[in-house]
This record gives structure tokens, C-alpha cells and sequence, in this order.
């Protein structure tokens, strides 16, 4: 019997906002950190990919313990990205929509004017989704007090740390009390994870692990084209002809390669763009706005770029080359196949990569099928 939200101890108003999102059902990692974090009496460590929703384990159990009669600031979501912060703010808002009492969350982030930020702040806020940065800068200059929260979420851990966050978020841990909880959501543990942890985190915290292998789900189809480094771009253009009439992601592992082969897939007349760490945030504003309300059909993506994504009906992801992290595999083949659709990831390798396949095959347990033009 399938557990439903009610079960899990989630309000009949918030069930309503979720049914609206045709969120039906818990996810695994909802079913398990829900119930512990209701209490929020411990601290937690859920160990799950993006894609896993996250949001809603720590965001419905956040906003339930919310009192709207208070005006002070209660819980800090920090998370890497500006488009994670927005992504994370929009759906809070959008859980609470048959409440009685109006929850107030906020997004601080880089990349917009501080003063615009400065004045929303100065509304009653009971939650603020930030990117560490420009928290920082808030709190330094006296106007954001985080002292009495309750909660610290830090989401996608490993991203923050792996983009320079640290020293921010050793000062801000600083500048919250004692009496907070910390609940910490990470896709890997390396050693920069557990030393927070060890730091700052109960040692009775309640760690939940989500198998790695259950995420790379079972409505994607995994394939592997072999071909040569000259050929490459040849075959994502026969791809990208079969797909016609799709949407779907390349991934490449450099800026220059992301930049080349926009160059030549445009070329080709095909309706595409490029995301990668050196557009400005204006620029990749436009693209991401473009590629999800659908008026653009491809992206080539670096993987740090495409952090954040969060875009359904994907058909497909190509990978340009095999990624040299296990994660981003996960990664990369998470962003198809969501909401019960299905999807195909297709990786490109040249003779010699096909050990790799193995090797992946093997640590996420799914099987490849070879794939022919």
C-alpha cells in the first residue's frame, strides 16, 4: 500500500497545492525525511540526486512548521544557483496557495539589483531562499538578521562547496544560533561535506540515503553510439534530425566544445543555443526562458551550467563525451524521462571508451543498448 501525504502528516491545505501540481504520491526521499522533519527536532542529512524531489521533503514540513503570526525570519534555504533559488521559491509559493495564512518567502540571489532585493526584504519574510553570496552581503551589512530561524536547509551541498561557497557558509553558519536545526541534502559526500557535517551538524542526525541507481529511473533508455572525435558532430546532427520533433540536452564537457558546436549546429539550421560558465546572467536568463516555454528546441550544456535545469518533457540527452564523474551521469540522464514520461540518453564514445559503458553499467545497474544511424 502506497503511503500518501496525509499519511506522511502533511496538511489537508498544502495536500491541495500539491494535487494542483499533480503531486500525487511521495517520492522516496519524501516518504522518509517528511515524517522526521514534521518534528524538527533533530538534525538531517539526505543523501539524493536532483530530480529526487527534494523540494517538497524539506519545503512542505518547512512551511507547516512556519507561524504566520510571526513576522521574523524562520528558515534559510541556501542553495547554489540563482536558478535554483528562484526554482525553489516558486514552488514553496505555489504549495501554499490554499493556506489560510499567507507564508512570505523571499529569494536573495546575485545577479539582481541589491536595493530591489533590499526593499522586498523589508516586507514581513518568514523564509529566504538564498544563494550563499549574497546572503552574506545582506547579513554583513546588518539587514537580513538570521539569529532566530529554526531551520537551515542547505541544498545541494556538494554544488555550493565545489562553486567556492565555503568560507560563506562557515560565516553564515556563524551567524545563526545554537538552537537551529540543519537539515544538509547532497548527491555525493566528499570529505568538504563531512567536515560541515562534523562541524556544525548533532551527531544524532538523521541520515537518509536514496539509492543512487533508483534515480537513474526506470523510464530511461540507455544507448551508446561508437564513433570518432571527426564524426562527432556528424552523428549529433543525424540525432538531432531523428529528433525532429523533440526537445532534449547535449551535454559537452568544456566551454570551447559547448561554443563549437552551437557554432556548427546552427549552422545546420537547427533551433539551438548554448549554456556555459562564461555568459552573463542576462544571457543565460534569455536562453533558459527561451528552452522552457519551448520557442527554443536544443541546448549544449557544460554540466555545472546545467545546474538548475529543471525542464519537463525533455525527449533526450546526448552526451558529446561520457562525463568523468559517475554523478553526472545521473545528472545528465536525470533531466529526461521526468514527471512519468519516458526518454532515451545516447552517449557518444570512440573505440576504446566502451570499458567506460561497462564500468557504468556495472556501479548504476542499467544496461545499455549499442545504437546505430
Amino acid at each position: 500500500m502506497e503511503r500518501t501525504f496525509f499519511d506522511l502528516g502533511i496538511s489537508k491545505p498544502l495536500i491541495k497545492g500539491l494535487k494542483e501540481l499533480q503531486i500525487k504520491t511521495p517520492t522516496e526521499i519524501q516518504a522518509e525525511a517528511i515524517p522526521v522533519l514534521l518534528n524538527n527536532d533533530t538534525d538531517f542529512i539526505g543523501l539524493a540526486q536532483t530530480g529526487t524531489g527534494k523540494t517538497a521533503a524539506y519545503g512542505l514540513p518547512i512551511l507547516q512548521n512556519i507561524n504566520p503570526k510571526k513576522d521574523h525570519v524562520q528558515a534559510l534555504i541556501l542553495a547554489p544557483t540563482r536558478e535554483l533559488v528562484q526554482q525553489i521559491q516558486k514552488q514553496l509559493f505555489k504549495f501554499t496557495k490554499y493556506c489560510d495564512d499567507k507564508i512570505f518567502s523571499e529569494g536573495v540571489y546575485g545577479g539582481e539589483k541589491i536595493d530591489v532585493q533590499m526593499k522586498r526584504l523589508k516586507r514581513t519574510t518568514h523564509i529566504i531562499v538564498a544563494t550563499p553570496g549574497r546572503l552574506l552581503d545582506f547579513i554583513e551589512r546588518g539587514d537580513i538578521d538570521i539569529k532566530h530561524i529554526e531551520t537551515l536547509v542547505l541544498d545541494e551541498a556538494d554544488e555550493m562547496l565545489s562553486m567556492g561557497f565555503k568560507q560563506d557558509l562557515n560565516k553564515i553558519f556563524k551567524y545563526t544560533t545554537g538552537t537551529r536545526h540543519t537539515w544538509l541534502f547532497s548527491a555525493t559526500m566528499p570529505e568538504e561535506i563531512q567536515k560541515i557535517i562534523r562541524t556544525y551538524m548533532s551527531v544524532d542526525a538523521v541520515k537518509v540515503e536514496i539509492d543512487k541507481n533508483s534515480l537513474v529511473n526506470a523510464n530511461i533508455s540507455h544507448h551508446y553510439i561508437v564513433t570518432s572525435i571527426k564524426e562527432k558532430t556528424n552523428i549529433i546532427t543525424r540525432l538531432l534530425d531523428k529528433y525532429n520533433n523533440d526537445r532534449g540536452i547535449i551535454f559537452v564537457r568544456t566551454k570551447a566544445s559547448a561554443m563549437q558546436l552551437t557554432e556548427k549546429l546552427k549552422a545546420e539550421g537547427f533551433s539551438v543555443e548554448a549554456l556555459q560558465g562564461d555568459m552573463q546572467q542576462k544571457e543565460r536568463d534569455k536562453v533558459m526562458r527561451a528552452f522552457k516555454n519551448e520557442s527554443l528546441q536544443f541546448l549544449v550544456s557544460t554540466d555545472v551550467s546545467a545546474r538548475g535545469i529543471d525542464v519537463n518533457n525533455l525527449a533526450f540527452v546526448i552526451h558529446h563525451q561520457l562525463p568523468d564523474q559517475l554523478e553526472y551521469y545521473t545528472h545528465r540522464s536525470g533531466r529526461t524521462a521526468r514527471a512519468g514520461k519516458t526518454g532515451a540518453s545516447i552517449a557518444l564514445i570512440i573505440s576504446g571508451e566502451e570499458q567506460q559503458i561497462q564500468n557504468l553499467q556495472k556501479d548504476l545497474d542499467i544496461k545499455f543498448k549499442q545504437m546505430t544511424l
